[in-house]
């Protein structure tokens, strides 16, 4: 009896050490898709990187109604894919944009 209750509890022992070990992405994409999706739709971006706790890299686009899209990352992009860099882009100088109209606001109190 008391061999069944060390084996029971040396099994539970290592199977809570090997779930604490195990690594858990949280909201990775899984796939992505090169399929063109309309700048007007997207309020902002984040780029996936491989290996960083993700197994691939991507273009996560965040829509204006909080829903992800995951695109192919700007790294592998071809010739058929310059949107995705130009919606970076746009988006990053809308950003910058942003920050100077709160810059400037902030100082007009």
């Amino acid at each position: 009896m008391a061999s069944r209750l060390a084996a029971a509890l040396l099994l539970l022992g290592l199977i809570c050490t090997g779930l604490s070990r195990a690594e858990v992405a949280v909201d990775c994409c899984l796939s992505t898709t090169d399929k063109f999706f309309p700048l007007i739709r997207i309020s902002t971006y984040k780029l996936q990187i491989a290996g960083e706790g993700c197994d691939i890299s991507a273009t996560v686009f965040i829509t204006k109604t909080a829903n992800t899209i995951c695109i192919v990352h700007p790294s592998e992009s071809q010739k058929k894919n310059k949107w995705v860099k130009a919606h970076i882009k746009h988006l990053d100088n809308n950003r910058k944009a942003q920050k100077h109209v709160e810059k400037w606001t902030l100082g007009k109190r």
